[in-house]
């Protein structure tokens, strides 16, 4: 079942250590079929030169597992909450990366410093709660406090992204990770200016519509 998802997720797992975003078992991917509503994910601690096609998990919404051998990873049941709270997505990233997990150790978001938070999230990069791993409590969090952002710090835990696609999910997760770095790093040099929202608003809207091919 899902043989282009899990094919999708073996390589979008990849990229997940290739860009510092996570290490040894830690951090998930899962995507949604939007036309069975069905959803695979990573299993749990599994090494990630380990992850192929056969070994992710198949559930439905209401987490009953309809394909794999192995259990599936323990924030299933926060991913599947997003997933049914937010059908507008099909792509769930979680990583516990370096400079954004420190945002989160503090509970502190990241405001629209740079250019680059206004592209690619438009607004600041909120952080939730705390929630214990799992039941649905994390997804409970990121569904009430991400908001329009495609990434949400969860306090004293890591990162949740989400997307449209898988693919989409894992790249705000990179970005993130790459935002939190420099971001933390102009907090060593003094206080950053907040770009007004104004031109949040129009950086937004042009990497969103304009910029690319």
């Amino acid at each position: 079942m899902l043989e282009a998802q899990k094919a999708q997720l073996a390589r979008l797992h990849q990229e997940l250590p290739r860009h510092n975003l996570v290490v040894w078992t830690g951090g998930n991917v899962s995507v949604r079929d939007p036309e069975t509503g069905l959803v695979a994910i990573k299993p749990s601690g599994v090494r990630y030169e380990d992850l192929t096609a056969d070994k992710m998990v198949v559930l439905d919404l209401d987490g009953n597992q309809v394909e794999g051998d192995l259990k599936p990873s323990s924030d299933t049941w926060s991913h599947l909450y997003i997933y049914r709270h937010r059908p507008d997505v099909n792509g769930v990233v979680h990583t516990h990366s370096r400079y954004a997990t420190a945002f989160a150790a503090v509970g502190r978001s990241i405001p629209v410093y740079l250019t680059a938070i206004a592209d690619e999230f438009g607004v600041e990069i909120p952080c939730a709660g705390f929630a214990l791993i799992g039941s649905e409590a994390i997804g409970a969090e990121v569904v009430d406090h991400i908001g329009r952002s495609p990434a949400v710090l969860l306090k004293n835990h890591g990162v949740f992204t989400v997307g449209p696609t898988a693919e989409a999910a894992v790249k705000s997760a990179v970005m993130v990770e790459d935002i939190a770095a420099t971001v933390w790093m102009a907090l060593q040099l003094g206080v950053p200016d907040v770009i007004p929202a104004e031109d949040v608003a129009k950086l937004h809207d042009r990497y969103t519509n304009v910029y690319g091919q």
